[in-house]
């Protein structure tokens, strides 16, 4: 079967990342925080349209630079030690399929490591997975037409409550019994703060400078978009690539920032992924007792508006309508973001010590709005 081509779109170099995805650049998919809210809470499918890009003051993305530098060394030896420990289990003939967006980052930093390191050049592919509708499977398929099921390693930036883990692990189920083909459902992340996967960094809770701003550090593509009046039976899913905000785009700046730090910490890296690599390390989904507490003391009707981590929290903030942010720590380097950004948005900051995360976004319900 004739699949359809990679779309040749974004600010990144193809030699880092081939996008499989429909270019829906020209397609009026933008709706408004409050719209979009309504309808994701009333039935619809957050998949099906997207938010319009925030762009944060100044004040904020000097913060994004000022965090940038305080923590480049402390995300290139996570990034270093998953990079190490996917490669120990795979080797050379690994292919490294990002999630997007937020994976997309994560991988090229992954790639851009072990070609320092041992001088390979991994074939990296970013491909859309959708919470409730899976991964996509066309693009499965075409990157399984050139390389072998077993080489396949997912990558996305981090963990919240680990919905996209689970999602991924339903995903390879259901694609070994539509297809026979077994697929590696471990996911490979930067950080694992929600116990969700055995492939990590760190299971610390920090701040992931990419998880600060949106496409602007993600190549100018937007999130991806499952939606039948623009994706037929054969199609990728789609996303658009926001060429307007190529002013604003440090999607490069960001890798190549991170990929200096490699050099100083490969040692340390390499030492420490044997070592885990030598561990029985579980998973057990530790943040799920922490969403439970949550939704029983806050009375909250849906576990999807609870999103606990640094990078979720972070996410919410810039494109959902918060209503609360639970916070264990304030004083935490990983949070002066948030707590800017809630000031800025009017959002009530809670301490709630008894957190295994940082932090903990909850979105607003729109039924409760009077609360």
């Amino acid at each position: 079967m004739q699949l359809t081509k990679p779309a040749k779109f974004g600010t990144y170099s193809q030699d880092d990342v081939v996008f499989l995805l429909k270019d829906l650049s020209d397609v009026n998919l933008e709706d408004s925080t409050a719209n979009r809210e309504r309808r994701i809470q009333s039935g619809g499918h957050y998949s099906e349209s997207l938010p319009i890009e925030y762009q944060p003051p100044k004040e904020y993305v000097a913060l994004f630079w000022e965090t940038l530098q305080q923590f480049k060394q402390k995300t290139a030896l996570c990034i270093g030690i998953v990079s190490e420990r996917i490669f120990q289990l795979k080797g050379r003939n690994t292919v490294l399929v990002s999630l997007a967006r937020a994976g997309t980052p994560a991988g090229i930093l992954i790639k851009r490591y072990l070609q320092m390191q041992y001088g390979v050049s991994l074939p990296h592919y970013s491909v859309s997975i959708i919470r409730d509708r899976g991964i996509d499977e066309n693009a499965i398929q075409y990157i399984l037409q050139q390389y072998s099921e077993e080489n396949i390693q997912f990558v996305d930036g981090w963990t919240g409550k680990g919905a996209i883990s689970l999602e991924l692990t339903k995903a390879c189920h259901q694609y070994e019994q539509k297809y026979g083909v077994r697929l590696d459902d471990r996911l490979a992340v930067i950080a694992d703060p929600g116990y969700c996967t055995t492939l990590f960094g760190t299971r610390e809770d920090f701040l992931i400078p990419s998880a600060c701003l949106n496409s602007t550090v993600s190549g100018l593509i937007s999130r991806t978009v499952l939606n039948e009046r623009y994706i037929g039976k054969d199609d990728f899913h789609g996303a658009k690539f926001y060429k307007e905000l190529i002013k604003d785009d440090v999607s490069n700046k960001f890798i190549q920032l991170i990929a200096n730090e490699f050099p100083g910490i490969a040692n340390e890296a390499k030492k420490t992924a044997a070592r885990m690599n030598q561990q029985v390390i579980e998973t057990g989904f530790l943040g799920i007792k922490d969403i439970q507490r949550i939704q029983a003391d806050f009375s909250i009707e849906n576990i999807n508006y609870i999103k606990p981590g640094v990078g979720e929290t972070t996410r919410v903030l810039l494109r959902r309508i918060p209503w609360k942010i639970l916070m264990r720590d304030a004083s935490s380097p990983f949070v002066q973001h948030i707590l800017m950004l809630a000031e800025e948005k009017g959002v009530e900051v809670v301490e709630y010590p008894e957190l295994n995360y940082l932090c903990c976004g909850i979105i607003k319900s729109l039924k409760e709005q009077n609360k």
